[in-house]
Parts: C-alpha cells; structure tokens; sequence
C-alpha cells in the first residue's frame, strides 16, 4: 500500500498517509482544517504487509548473507598490481564485499 507525503499549502502541516491507490486524494488539513491539503511529489514509498516472499527471502537480509560469508572455498583476492607510483595501496585493495571479482579493480 502507498504512503503518500501531503503539506497544507494554509499553515505548512505536513503528513505521510498510508492509502489504497484507489482512495480519494485527501483535501482537508487535519491541523488548520483548510482545503488546502496537497499531495507531494516525493519517491515512492509503500508498506509490505502478511506473510510472502519478501518476508522470508528479503526482509532483514541477514539469512541470505551468512552462507555467502561463511564459505571458505572461495578464492583469494588477486594481490595488488605494481604500483606505478601514483596511486596508494589502499585504493589497490578490494572493497569489503566484492572479493576483488568485480570490475572496479
């Protein structure tokens, strides 16, 4: 369900309201009672409820990881090119994470 972002353009009241796409866009401000109460144009935003997929495999994110992090057959990082003198050795190491396969090394 969406959570949209609405100002009162009267007294500057600003609210996050948690709707159906379908319900009417609110117009009174619940502060000053003005119909000036606006939808803004923010990023979206919205609330997963129950049980389902995103509860199991992506909420949390800590189950997924650990079996990433615990293998241990995985190769070594490449040491470190020569330097050519420019650069320094920490910008030569991988990121945490990426185990120096990716393409920024």
């Amino acid at each position: 369900m969406p959570i949209y972002a609405y100002r009162c353009t009267a007294c500057g009241h600003a609210k996050d309201v948690l709707q159906k796409i379908s319900d009417p866009v609110l117009t009174t401000c619940p502060a000053c009672g003005a119909e000036r109460f606006e939808k803004q144009l923010t990023a979206a935003g919205f609330q997963l409820k129950g049980s389902g997929w995103y509860a199991t495999d992506f909420k949390g994110g800590g189950a997924a990881a650990k079996p990433a992090e615990a293998k241990s057959d995985a190769p070594a990082a490449a040491p470190p090119a020569a330097d050519s003198g420019g650069g320094s050795a920490a910008s030569a190491a991988p990121a945490a994470g990426c185990g120096g396969s990716c393409a920024c090394h």
